[in-house]
């Protein structure tokens, strides 16, 4: 009730100050009428204030998104249902949902009196033009009764959370050689090699049953290692992003960073469609496997938070893959490169792994003068060159490059050729 009273308008104080006034005139002048009207004065403002007060304390508020995982650039739709738990009906009441600023300015909306126990919803629309977890809520209401004497402010403790995640586009099918862990291109091959009795082994991990150690190729290479259980056809892909910050160039949604999170995103989805057991790797320090149901969930959300990296190093990078290699499809999306980082990158090629890069000239994203973008583009190539002489198949990119476009150059036989190939269909895409 005090709260109450705290939440009197200006017209409720009005009337109490003229109920106030009218009594000490009463008692003066002596007139019974005048006190009645003083206390009639006097109740309607606690009225309203006992009217309101009871009100705060009787509803119930929900909330819904529609999706609560929405790509870059999408709308969302926020649902709020509220409900009077109480006898009472409600006056006017004023709605106003917390958003950060990234989602728009703070929706308000009124709804009229509810009835006892009547429920209403409403709804509005946000949409984000950057990648992320946006916090909404709390709801704040604002009670008044009919009167206009008494106005309280409630708000909700629920906060929901709305996902933005990373344009995901869809890749034309293509046939990727190599695509079998441990392999060459098919099963066949596979079981010749190694026969139906997968003997292949790797490095032992905590949890794994010493009963599977295999103790001859322990002894050959100093460390314990274990057989696999998994047969060498079994579809496996690693994909690698680089968030190295000096890689990346842009501001904002266009930047080159955000193509690059967007290709990771398409590749891990396309690569999970087709079958494939995936693992994602960046150099921020995430690692982490997508084989189960939810995994399409797991790296969405994670490449919604996904940020540049200050201190990130590519050396560190593969040093992170090779941790847990175990071959198959190594599939990386990096930023500016230089010759001595392309050599680096040689080092995941073991394990009979295939390995496809997606080189960014980060340098396309910006502006530069004419000497400047000859350097520029002298430097890409010989990162480009250094990289197909490492072992991978190098897909250059430009700004204004569409995945779809570029994918099919992943495919094809030879590292030169691809690259050679995706390299002419770059440069007539930039002079178109």
């Amino acid at each position: 009730m005090r709260e109450a009273l705290r939440g009197l308008t200006t017209r409720g104080r009005s009337f109490l100050a003229a109920a106030a006034a009218a009594g000490i005139s009463a008692i003066i002048l002596g007139e019974r009428d005048l006190l009645r009207v003083a206390i009639l004065l006097a109740a309607l403002p606690l009225l309203a204030a006992a009217y309101v007060g009871r009100s705060r304390y009787k509803l119930a508020c929900t909330r819904s998104l529609d999706p609560g995982r929405a790509p870059v650039g999408s709308s969302a739709r926020v649902i709020l249902r509220l409900q009077n738990m109480s006898r009472l009906p409600t006056g006017t009441l004023l709605l106003e949902d917390r958003l950060p600023y990234a989602l728009g300015s703070r929706p308000r909306v009124v709804l009229e009196r509810l009835g006892a126990h009547q429920a209403s919803s409403v709804a509005y629309t946000v949409r984000a033009d950057v990648r992320g977890r946006y916090p909404i809520g709390p709801l704040v209401i604002r009670l008044t009764d009919p009167f206009g004497l008494c106005e309280l402010t409630r708000s909700f403790p629920s906060v929901d959370r709305l996902t933005v995640i990373p344009q995901v586009v869809t890749l034309p099918a293509v046939r990727l050689a190599g695509e079998y862990a441990g392999t060459g291109d098919s099963r066949a091959r596979s079981v010749a090699v190694h026969g139906e009795d997968d003997a292949a082994t790797r490095e032992y991990r905590r949890g794994d049953d010493l009963r599977r150690v295999h103790w001859r190729s322990t002894a050959r290479t100093g460390e314990l290692m274990v057989r696999r259980e998994e047969q060498p056809w079994e579809s496996r892909a690693t994909v690698v992003l680089d968030t190295r910050v000096y890689a990346h160039r842009g501001e904002g949604p266009t930047a080159s960073f955000e193509w690059a999170v967007s290709a990771t995103a398409s590749i891990a989805m396309h690569l999970r469609q087709a079958g494939y057991k995936l693992r994602l790797v960046t150099g921020s320090g995430i690692d982490i496997d997508a084989a189960e149901a939810t995994g399409e969930g797991i790296i969405l959300d994670t490449l919604a938070d996904v940020k540049l990296a200050q201190n990130g190093d590519i050396s560190v990078l593969v040093e992170q893959v090779r941790r847990r290699s175990d071959g198959g499809l190594v599939i990386g999306i990096f930023g500016a490169l230089t010759v001595p980082e392309a050599e680096l990158l040689t080092q995941l090629r073991g394990n009979g792994a295939t390995c496809i890069g997606f080189a960014i000239d980060s340098s396309t994203w910006v502006n530069l003068g004419p000497s400047e973008r000859q350097e520029a583009d002298r430097e890409h190539s010989a990162a480009a060159l250094a990289l197909v002489h490492s072992g991978w198949r190098s897909v250059p990119v430009v700004h204004g490059s569409t995945l779809p476009a570029l994918w099919p150059a992943a495919a094809r036989g030879s590292s030169g050729f691809a690259w050679r190939a995706a390299m002419a269909e770059t440069v007539s895409g930039v002079n178109r």
